[in-house]
């Protein structure tokens, strides 16, 4: 309607010859919402994050204007719930205690450009698909969000199953109790130093095998884990130990004090 009362003193045939970048300016100079960015956020469960909703009015535009921030209802047959509002100067929570919920307009005047939505305090029912809606007739636009809130993964363990005696194979572990799959886990050494060639890593359940233990692989490792929110590690210590011939002695010559003893000792009683 707007664009017809402009045109209406302009005969039909010479609208034809009015420069193309003239309409096209006309054509887009309407209000719209410019954030950019992910349309999928994730983020971790007690963090703050901001839903983005910059927008840009048009000459055209002189109507009041009205935002809306609503969470999309993923059962089509049901209602969308209102978060919070902006109209004729006034900022509205709905839906219960904007305190409880978190919800803000992070700009002090979300009328100046900037309608952006603020949460704090993330838990997992906050992950949902939010809607930005601005108004101001006859220009509208509108802007949707999903935000996937995820637990960090907590701190892991760190330990060594098997000898580490030289030669033999050897298996270290890694295990995180909490945070939201899928978990990844990697292992490298504090050092820098190269990766044993015949080590394995399984980055699912967090165990490294190395087949073929040797004194070059002695040292200090490190073992982290992550997912999309958060990154933690631990660390263990790898010894390289030997055992000499002289250690089998020591140990044949108190097998042999025990048996003697036993038997010693038994013959007594039967006196």
């Amino acid at each position: 309607d707007s664009l017809s009362h402009m045109f209406e003193d302009v005969p039909c045939l010479q609208i034809y010859d009015l420069d193309v970048k003239v309409i096209n300016r006309l054509l887009h100079h309407v209000m719209a919402v410019t954030s950019t960015g992910l349309w999928t956020i994730q983020r971790a469960e007690g963090d703050r994050v901001t839903l983005g909703c910059t927008y840009t009015l048009s000459q055209l535009d002189t109507g009041e204007i009205d935002i809306e921030w609503s969470l999309l209802s993923p059962d089509t047959t049901k209602k969308d719930q209102m978060l919070l509002s902006y109209t004729s100067g006034t900022k509205y929570y709905h839906g219960g205690s904007r305190d409880a919920e978190g919800f803000s307009f992070a700009a002090g005047d979300p009328s100046k450009g900037d309608a952006s939505l603020s949460i704090s305090q993330l838990s997992r029912v906050h992950s949902a698909t939010y809607q930005c809606k601005v108004k101001k007739s006859p220009g509208v636009d509108t802007r949707k969000v999903s935000l996937v809130v995820k637990v960090k993964p907590s701190v892991p363990k760190c330990w060594q199953e098997g000898g580490e005696l030289i030669g033999e194979a050897v298996s270290l572990h890694c295990q995180s109790s909490q945070g939201s799959a899928p978990l990844k886990y990697k292992w490298q050494r504090e050092s820098k130093d190269p990766m044993p060639p015949t080590a394995t890593q399984n980055s699912e359940t967090g165990e490294m095998r190395i087949s073929n233990h040797t004194q070059r692989f002695v040292g200090i490792y490190l073992c982290e884990v992550s997912n999309a929110v958060g990154v933690e590690c631990c660390k263990i210590s790898l010894r390289g130990l030997t055992f000499q011939k002289t250690d089998i002695n020591l140990l044949l010559h108190y097998v042999l004090q025990l048996i003697y003893l036993r038997f010693f000792r038994l013959n007594i009683s039967r006196r």
